[in-house]
């Protein structure tokens, strides 16, 4: 049995098996992001945080201006993982049929007279690319709701089960303002990531420039089985967890709701709303996935904070004295991480 208990503390160990299969996953993580190298370049960040989304049975909303490749990089995630992928693209004519399918009368096989079948719309496939999510009306935004949380859709009062794994990867272009229709926060909640791409550096700018106008993208490698991707996901399931750590993560969340007595005086001026339990559930989901990519068998307050933004950011709603003074969710959750250090000291 291998442990990285801390002194003093009880906990649970994962068993040499376990051991060994964190050890296969982050030589798998490795060459994933080698193979995505081939079409994307940079982002490793955007990479390991919808990694670990997956690793969580958790879905992801990749936040960034048109350009950085967040379409590509689904695309790509699909191809390595060797699942299968279904694209919706957003539009303000979009229906709820369009995503989840629809029944047709049609005549029967064997015999006469009709009946309904049920056509599968897009949803059912184990990645799914929601592109440019905020351009379509909430309606058709609330159809994705019981697929992501309840993994199936119901149409014409039938339950379809989907296939798992199953992942929602969604976009959406933070500056286009005109005929997009915000998020509703129950929508947003059930996003384990809120992933922010950034603009690439001046080096990875010049890469893209050299390696992708010279033809078209190298067709990727699949790396990983959706089979093997369950059993990585059942591993991260039993990566032990300290209490201290568990703790962490209910203080920070409780402390970003501005009616608690255990938010700090500043937070109380800036934000209008905070997160939910749900949020405490990524967070330590997060956490324990990102344990057993850094190869540790053992979740550790440092797991927390390293998912603390992406699981947090979205959840926090700022009122208007932190919009003036130009602070946004992003930075409440770096002052909370901080604080949270200065206590541990």
């Amino acid at each position: 049995m291998v442990s990285k208990t801390p002194p003093n503390k009880k906990t649970e160990v994962l068993s040499e098996n376990d051991v060994q299969s964190i050890s296969d996953l982050k030589d798998t993580f490795s060459a994933i992001k080698n193979e995505l190298g081939k079409v994307i370049i940079g982002q490793e960040d955007a990479i390991e945080r919808i990694f670990l989304c997956m690793l969580s049975k958790g879905h992801s909303l990749l936040m960034g201006v048109p350009g950085l490749a967040k379409t590509l990089l689904v695309n790509s995630i699909a191809q390595v993982t060797s699942l299968s992928f279904g694209r919706i693209q957003f539009t303000p004519d979009l229906m709820p049929s369009d995503v989840t399918g629809t029944e047709i009368l049609q005549n029967k096989k064997e015999g006469e007279g009709r009946e309904f079948a049920f056509i599968k719309g897009p949803i059912f496939a184990n990645v799914i690319l929601a592109d440019e999510i905020n351009r379509t009306p909430p309606k058709t935004q609330s159809a994705l709701l019981e697929a992501m949380q309840e993994k199936r859709v119901t149409v014409a009062g039938t339950n379809h089960q989907l296939q798992e794994p199953f992942f929602v990867l969604a976009t959406q272009n933070p500056i286009e303002q005109e005929g997009t229709y915000p998020l509703p926060e129950a929508q947003l909640d059930r996003f384990m990531f809120l992933i922010q791409m950034d603009y690439p550096t001046r080096n990875e700018e010049i890469a893209i420039a050299k390696h992708t106008t010279i033809g078209s993208l190298p067709k990727l490698k699949k790396i990983i089985s959706g089979k093997k991707l369950k059993e990585f996901q059942q591993l991260v399931e039993r990566v032990p967890v300290p209490d201290h750590v568990h703790e962490l993560a209910v203080d920070l969340v409780r402390r970003t709701r501005p009616n608690s007595d255990e938010s700090p005086a500043w937070l109380k001026k800036l934000v209008q709303w905070g997160a939910g339990p749900r949020a405490v559930q990524y967070l330590v989901k997060g956490a324990k996935a990102r344990a057993v990519l850094e190869g540790n068998y053992m979740t550790s307050m440092e797991d927390v904070e390293k998912v603390a933004n992406p699981v947090l950011s979205h959840r926090i709603l700022t009122n208007f004295h932190a919009r003036s003074e130009g602070m946004n969710s992003t930075e409440v959750v770096a002052r909370l991480i901080e604080d949270a250090r200065k206590e541990q000291r």
